[in-house]
C-alpha cells in the first residue's frame, strides 16, 4: 500500500532543496520522522522462533503526533480517560471557525493566530455563559483545534464539547440551560467571538494587515445539541492524535503527481483529486502544528486548576440525561478516512517471567525471541 513516507523519501529531498530554507524547523522535523518511521534508521529489534527459526524485524516508531502511522492507540487511551473524567449529563458542540479573509494571516503567524483562536471562542463563550438569560454558570469546556478539510485545504477551526449546565460563581448547585435543548444564540456569540478575535490581533500589532470589511460580515458559529456527548467525544478523539491525511486515502503517485480520495462534504460522495507532488507536501505541511502547541484545551470545570469543582459538580448532577443528540456529529463514515490498521497477526502471550512475548505466526507453534538489537542510525538534522 502506498504510503505518505514514501511520497516523502522520493521527493522530500527535492522538496526540501528547493524551499527548506522558508521551511519552519516543525515541517524539517515532522518530514524527516515520518521518513524514517518504522524503518532502520530509528533502530529496533529482530525477533526469531524457537521453533522454526522464522525471524522478524521489528523498527520503532517515530511517534512524531503528524505521522499516519502512529499513535492509534494513543487516540483510545485518550477517549478513555476523557470518558472517566468528564460528567455524565447533556452537552453541547460548539464550532468556532476562522473566516477566509483571515486564514492567511493566520497561517503565516500560526502559534499567534491559533492561541487568538482558542482564546476568542473560551471567552466568548463564558460571556455568554454568565449571562442569567441562558445559564448563569460555569460549564466545562473541552477543545480540539482543527485545521483541514477532507481535501487538505487550510481551515482552521476549533471544537468544543461544552456541558449543557453547570455551577454559578460561589455555588456547588448544578445548573442547566433556562431552555432544554438550547445553550445560548449562535449570531450573538458569534458577534462576542469576531469583536474579542479582532481584539487579539490588536494586542499582537496584526490588525493593520486585516480587509476592513471581514469586521461587517457574519461570523460562523455553529452549535448543536449533543445528546450525552459520547458520539461528540468520539468524533474529536478522531482529530487529537489523527492527522490530515492517512495512508489508506492515498490511491497513487506517478510522473510527480499525487492522487488521495475524500469525501466531500456537500454530496456526501468519494471525489479523487491530483496534486503535482510539491503541491501535495506544502498542503499537508501546512497543518503541521508549531513545536510544543497544545492543540486540545480545557476550560471552566475541565480546566486542570478546577479539579474540585468538578468533583463538586458530579457530586451535584441530577439523574443521568437521555435526551438523544439532535443532527449529533458525524463520524467518518467511509474506511478512507479510517486510522492505520494494526499489525495483528502475532499473538501476544505472557511470559512466565511476565515479559511480553508473540508467538510465531508462521509455524503458529514456537515463541518469537529477542535475539538482536538494532541501533538507531544517527544522523545530523535535516
Amino acid at each position: 500500500m502506498l504510503q505518505l513516507a514514501d511520497i516523502f523519501r522520493d521527493a522530500g529531498g527535492a522538496y526540501r532543496k528547493r524551499y527548506g530554507d522558508r521551511m519552519p524547523p516543525s515541517h524539517l522535523q515532522a518530514m524527516r520522522a515520518i521518513e524514517e518511521c518504522r524503518t532502520a534508521a530509528l533502530g529496533g529489534q529482530i525477533f526469531q522462533c524457537d521453533h522454526c527459526g522464522t525471524r522478524e524485524f521489528s523498527y520503532h516508531s517515530c511517534r512524531n503526533r503528524h505521522c499516519p502511522k502512529c499513535h492509534r492507540a494513543q487516540t483510545d487511551r485518550w477517549l478513555e480517560r476523557q470518558r472517566r473524567r468528564l460528567p455524565v449529563c447533556s452537552y453541547f458542540l460548539v464550532t468556532f471557525t476562522v473566516p477566509a479573509e483571515l486564514r492567511d494571516l493566520v497561517r503565516s503567524h500560526q502559534r499567534i493566530g491559533y492561541r487568538i483562536l482558542f482564546s476568542a471562542a473560551a471567552r466568548s463563550l463564558f460571556k455568554l455563559a454568565r449571562d442569567p438569560r441562558y445559564l448563569a454558570a460555569r460549564p466545562g469546556v473541552l477543545a480540539v483545534l482543527h485545521t483541514w478539510t477532507r481535501a487538505l485545504v487550510y481551515h482552521p477551526h476549533v471544537h468544543m464539547l461544552v456541558t449543557a449546565g453547570g455551577l454559578p460563581e460561589g455555588t456547588d448547585k448544578w445548573v442547566e440551560p433556562r431552555r432544554p435543548g438550547f445553550l445560548m444564540p449562535g449570531y450573538v456569540l458569534s458577534r462576542i467571538f469576531r469583536a474579542k478575535f479582532k481584539d487579539g490581533l490588536r494586542r499582537e500589532g496584526l490588525l493593520a494587515s486585516v480587509p476592513s470589511k471581514v469586521w461587517n460580515k457574519d461570523w460562523v458559529v455553529h452549535l448543536q445539541h449533543a445528546g450525552s456527548g459520547e458520539r461528540a467525544l468520539e468524533y474529536l478523539a478522531r482529530y487529537v492524535f489523527k492527522v490530515a491525511l492517512v495512508n489508506s486515502r492515498l490511491v497513487g503517485y506517478e510522473s510527480g503527481r499525487v492522487t488521495f480520495r475524500y469525501r466531500d462534504h456537500r454530496t456526501r460522495g468519494i471525489k479523487d483529486t491530483t496534486l503535482d507532488v510539491h503541491e501535495f507536501i506544502a498542503r499537508f505541511l501546512q497543518h503541521v502544528l508549531p513545536a510544543g502547541f497544545t492543540k486540545v484545551r480545557s476550560y471552566g470545570l475541565f480546566a486542570p486548576s478546577n479539579g474540585k469543582r468538578l468533583l463538586r459538580a458530579r457530586e451535584a448532577l441530577p439523574t443521568p440525561v437521555t435526551m438523544p443528540a439532535q443532527n449529533p456529529p458525524p463520524t467518518p463514515p467511509d474506511a478512507s478516512d479510517a486510522d492505520e490498521p494494526h499489525d495483528a497477526k502475532a499473538l501476544d502471550v505472557e511470559a512466565p517471567d511476565g515479559r511480553s512475548i508473540r508467538r510465531c505466526t508462521g509455524c503458529e507453534t514456537g515463541m518469537m525471541r529477542l535475539v538482536e538489537i538494532i541501533p538507531r542510525q544517527w544522523r545530523s538534522p535535516p
